[in-house]
């Protein structure tokens, strides 16, 4: 007598639950985003407002163009804590290199720069020395937190005329979109396309389950870590500038506050799309999410301490997600291989 087997996967059913499962995977960031809009207009429809959506959108960009590079980072299985610092430094340096009556290209430049040669030191520490990321990036926001403060002698620079980055945070449409939404939207979506249609995006992810495996291929690990960390000091250092068009000045302690907002939104992010991995989809989403709940928190009263419980409450979640699935595809990877 023969028995046939029937995998419960191939049914029409079992298909249906998997498309239902990712579609909810996927979606459900996006969708907290609208519910917790609409929720807060229910009781604030200030939060509608141009000004107010403007001023979310600006946030964003910011925060987005700060963090990106991070992602990557943690993807591979590294942390970065120097990116605030970074942002910190390059924002500084800016401001005292136009005070010193360097023009805005070069300002921007040195401050850009800057980022880079911190992510590269971090990068080799990391990768070629294989130190701890965690000590290096404390140790070097250590230094950048330092210098940031020396260069304007623990007080603020100010700046006083306008860069060529104005013009993208002056709001259009209603005055309720900064054109800089556009071109960070547009360096988001070349970051997709390589995380997820080159070989690049895959070589990020495989490093975080097993570097050894992906250097015995012949993948330059030690040149991709660097890199890695060289993006996130980039990126970080030009929030750091925009932060110094935004504000019109330098200020030297405006780190401190990004170190729990960043990690919060690449974690949080990596709980869609790419589960317990972050990703550039999941942490704009998660970007979003976070501007939106801190603007409608402070429309509605609610003091600082309940907003960082509530933050810190979605840090742990994000971390805890993140942990789980990857305990669970290591358990996955080795069921396999039985």
């Amino acid at each position: 007598m023969t028995m046939t087997y029937i995998d419960k996967t191939t049914r029409p059913g079992g298909t249906l639950r998997r498309r239902m499962a990712r579609l909810t995977t996927d979606l459900w960031l996006p969708a907290a985003v609208v519910v917790l809009t609409l929720a807060v207009a229910s009781v604030r429809p200030q939060i509608l407002d141009a000004g107010n959506i403007a001023a979310v959108l600006k946030s964003f960009s910011v925060m987005a163009v700060m963090v990106l590079g991070l992602t990557w980072v943690i993807a591979a299985g590294k942390i970065d804590v120097s990116f605030m610092q970074v942002a910190a430094l390059a924002n500084m340096l800016c401001a005292w290199s136009l005070a010193q009556g360097w023009g805005w290209g070069a300002a921007i430049g040195a401050a850009l720069a800057a980022g880079l040669v911190v992510g590269v030191v971090n990068g080799l520490l990391v990768s070629a020395m294989r130190l701890p990321a965690l000590i290096v990036t404390i140790s070097t926001a250590g230094i950048c937190a330092s210098i940031a403060a020396a260069l304007g002698k623990g007080t603020v620079i100010r700046i006083e005329a306008p860069g060529p980055l104005a013009p993208l945070l002056d709001p259009v449409l209603g005055g309720a979109v900064p054109p800089v939404v556009v071109p960070v939207l547009l360096i988001a979506a070349l970051a997709w396309f390589v995380q997820e249609r080159l070989a690049m995006g895959r070589y990020i992810y495989a490093m975080a389950q097993n570097e050894a495996a992906v250097r015995s291929v012949g993948v330059p690990v030690v040149g991709l870590g660097v890199l890695l960390f060289a993006l996130s000091g980039v990126s970080a250092a030009a929030a750091g500038v925009l932060l110094a068009e935004h504000l019109a000045s330098g200020q030297p302690m405006i780190g401190g506050p990004y170190l729990i907002n960043g990690l919060t939104v690449v974690l949080l992010g990596g709980m869609m799309v790419r589960v317990g991995k972050p990703n550039i989809l999941g942490t704009l989403t998660a970007t979003l999410f976070i501007g939106v709940l801190f603007s409608g928190t402070a429309l509605l009263g609610l003091p600082d301490y309940q907003r960082q419980i509530i933050q810190g409450a979605l840090l742990l979640i994000g971390l805890a997600v993140a942990t789980l699935a990857a305990r669970h595809h290591g358990a996955g990877g080795h069921a396999d291989g039985a």
